[in-house]
């Protein structure tokens, strides 16, 4: 296999250091949080800066957890914002890089694919990354860290714990280096795909660290992990065969659409029922305006977190592939009343449209009338229109107006937060 090379960059702290970068703060010493503190105290902290961190502030904490002995800012959540500012920084990879050689993994991370570049640009790994690093401060004020790794897994590794220790935020791994410098690192949470349940998995095999994994007895790990532990252990001896390129071509055999909330308190049965029909209309318009269908939909319904309740869940299959409102919300509330305790509080709604696919042949149901489901059809499509032109607000339904609605106020949010001023 060629010898590949690749960088991870992460832009610290993203959230909060846009925020400090907005008021002309230093990110790395002002004690700011990013926060939607008219929710409650209990709303959880998208971003802290590292200067809290440094105090002992954990990041995605609920704002009461932060001792009252600090003195910090609260910024609310301006996500257009963080959207906007992680365009310029992709802008600034593409001034090194082609975009078929960049995959950006998150809003604040990003692979990138520098095999051939090293050789047009004559310079070091880690000398182009510092020139990256410095690009994105001194035009942004945004400070970033960077892995460098022979494969992408090694470039993610050296990002998450390499770096965390190097005085310029860049660190480097090859499979040797990796096996000398991580082998015995504790603990294995730190590594790229080992969360908490993983490891205590592993810990039921006396598996501790890296070197653990490549020594303990392979077929175990199959029987605990099944077709997982394959990723395990390449991972424990620093491979990974994939590229940026093979992640490009992936083409996944069934495509879902999801949307999830998590309610800003304990909603009654009939409360919550609201809220599915405004999620489930949404999806509605959703799949029509991507020239979508869907021949079902599953729901999971999560009570009160003091109840620790196992979720409700189900599946109904829709009587043709359809992006209708009316037939997906009558389905919907039918599932919705057959599995769900009406006695107990709700918190959270996940609804998900299965085997959606292009909507290349509409298929009518024996008993429907062609002229109505045409006319719906027509009138989804202008209602897409007026929201494209004036706001998602501009049409709503009627049902939005009542007191437990949340469509028209998520309709002003990006990705379930504020998206600026």
């Amino acid at each position: 296999m060629e010898n590949r090379l690749y960088l991870c960059i992460d832009l610290k702290s993203f959230y909060a250091s846009v925020e400090c970068a907005k008021r002309g703060l230093d990110p790395m010493t002002a004690r700011l949080v990013v926060a939607d503190a008219e929710r409650t105290d209990k709303t959880i902290c998208l971003a802290v800066t590292p200067a809290l961190k440094a105090l002992g502030v954990k990041n995605r904490c609920r704002l009461f957890e932060i001792s009252k002995d600090i003195s910090f800012l609260i910024a609310p959540p301006r996500m257009q914002l963080y959207i906007d500012y992680s365009a310029k920084i992709y802008g600034i990879y593409l001034e090194y890089f082609s975009k078929e050689d960049i995959y950006v993994y998150s809003v604040d991370e990003a692979f990138m694919d520098m095999t051939y570049y090293q050789r047009i640009y004559g310079t070091s790994p880690q000398e182009l990354a510092k020139e990256i690093l410095g690009k994105i401060h001194d035009r942004l004020g945004i400070y970033a860290a960077c892995g460098i790794g022979t494969n992408l897994y090694l470039a993610k590794v050296a990002l998450d714990i390499t770096a965390k220790n190097s005085p310029d935020f860049i660190g480097y791994l090859d499979e040797e280096r990796y096996r000398e410098t991580l082998w015995d690192h504790q603990p294995l949470t730190d590594f790229w795909r080992i969360g908490k349940g993983i490891a205590a998995r592993l810990a039921e095999c006396c598996v501790f660290t890296m070197r653990d994994i490549t020594e303990v007895n392979e077929e175990l790990l199959y029987r605990r992990f099944g077709v997982d532990a394959e990723l395990l252990i390449d991972h424990a001896w620093g491979r990974e065969p994939i590229t940026i390129a093979d992640i490009k071509a992936y083409t996944p055999k069934q495509k879902s659409l999801t949307g999830g909330q998590v309610l800003s308190r304990d909603y009654r049965f009939e409360e919550a029922e609201l809220i599915l029909k405004e999620m489930t209309d949404r999806m509605s318009l959703e799949l029509t305006e991507k020239g979508l269908v869907t021949d079902s939909l599953t729901l999971q319904i999560g009570y009160a977190n003091s109840l620790q309740q196992k979720p409700a869940h189900g599946t109904v299959k829709l009587p043709i592939k359809t992006s209708s409102e009316k037939i997906m919300i009558a389905a919907a509330v039918k599932l919705f009343r057959e599995i769900v305790d009406a006695r107990l509080p709700i918190r959270r709604i996940f609804v998900n449209c299965n085997r959606v696919e292009q909507d290349v042949c509409t298929q009518m149901d024996l008993f429907a009338d062609a002229e109505r489901e045409q006319a719906l059809q027509q009138l989804r499509n202008s209602v897409l229109s007026v929201k494209q032109r004036y706001g998602k607000n501009a049409v709503f339904k009627a049902m939005s107006l009542q007191k437990a609605a949340t469509a028209r106020q998520r309709n002003r949010q990006i990705g379930g937060h504020r998206s600026g001023e």
